[in-house]
């Protein structure tokens, strides 16, 4: 499904309130003409009505509630955005579920979505036929299993995992790698064992900020700094990987600006080349660091000086390409 079977239009709704990034009402002849078009490849939706989230109860107070396509378009007024879903780790036994759920969004013109990456367990024993299930939905491009939770380190690197994974490349299918950033060599591994599946490194291999900053505070970064430097630049000699430019004002410190995410989004950006970058909003986790506006403004300052054709490649370009002309 190509992205141009859809006009790009963000329906006007009801202004979100967001403090000092509140954005007001607009209308489509009032868009930001700084981004004339975004195709945010990491957009959560949950509506626990439906849907059973096990991890939500230990997350904090704001995730704790639906968010569904109305406060996505809220949190997006004002922009000519079109979205890829990201899985948000339902309990696994609604695996499918979720994925019709999505596929349907898919489908009708009132929703911005419009492919999504769906949840799936590579290992299990019923992998196969997940697959062959996900197949008869041109709208689901990949699947994705978060690896920095209760997995071990080196589990994606176990051979049941990694036949799971051949699987999604021999279908088409790409995998999202979502490491902790101390366990991103293993991801290398795989990408170099597996060449023939497309792999998306999500949220700048999940980089913390305060391990670039000269004043980090009281709290103690998550990795060191060279180390995940280093990691990256082994995971972008893998041709068969793409940077997900996301994730990173989640763990943002309080009262940060654009510098204190510039070393990471630069080096990504440098490291991978602009034709392997995406963009990500990470909705509504972002949330923990700030508004999605507030996440795009930043971004869009930190990558000002580049050539409007790189801007361009990485707002939606290149995610045009890699999910919805494939």
């Amino acid at each position: 499904m190509k992205i141009t079977r859809r006009e790009f239009t963000v329906q006007t709704g009801a202004a979100a309130a967001c403090g000092l990034w509140a954005v007001q009402a607009a209308s489509a002849q009032t868009r930001d003409r700084r981004f004339p078009l975004i195709i945010d490849t990491h957009q959560h939706l949950w509506d626990l009505e439906k849907f059973k989230l096990p991890w939500l109860d230990g997350a904090p107070e704001v995730l704790r509630q639906s968010y569904r396509t109305q406060e996505y378009r809220q949190a997006t007024e004002g922009l000519n955005v079109r979205a890829i879903y990201m899985e948000v780790d339902v309990d696994p036994a609604q695996h499918v579920a979720e994925a019709e759920h999505v596929v349907n969004l898919c489908r009708s013109d009132e929703h911005p979505t419009v492919a999504a990456v769906v949840g799936g367990r590579p290992a299990s024993p019923d992998f196969a036929d997940y697959v062959r299930r996900l197949k008869q939905f041109p709208e689901v491009k990949g699947v994705r299993q978060v690896l920095h939770g209760a997995t071990p380190q080196g589990y994606c690197l176990q051979d049941d995992f990694m036949r799971g994974i051949k699987l999604l490349g021999e279908n088409g299918l790409s995998f999202d790698l979502c490491l902790r950033p101390m366990e991103l060599s293993d991801g290398a591994k795989l990408a170099e064992q597996l060449p023939e599946v497309r792999f998306i490194v999500d949220h700048c291999g999940n980089a913390d900020p305060k391990a670039f900053s000269a004043s980090p505070g009281d709290e103690k970064p998550w990795h060191d700094a060279d180390a995940w430097r280093r990691d990256m630049e082994s995971l972008a000699r893998q041709k068969n990987t793409i940077c997900k430019i996301s994730g990173i004002v989640a763990r943002a410190p309080q009262g940060w600006t654009a510098d204190d995410l510039a070393p990471i989004v630069n080096h990504c950006l440098d490291t991978f080349g602009p034709e392997r970058v995406v963009f990500g909003g990470d909705w509504p986790v972002c949330l923990l660091g700030a508004p999605l506006r507030q996440w795009i403004d930043a971004l869009g300052e930190i990558i000002a000086e580049r050539p409007a054709a790189q801007q361009n490649q990485l707002w939606h370009e290149n995610a045009q390409r890699l999910y919805l002309n494939a």
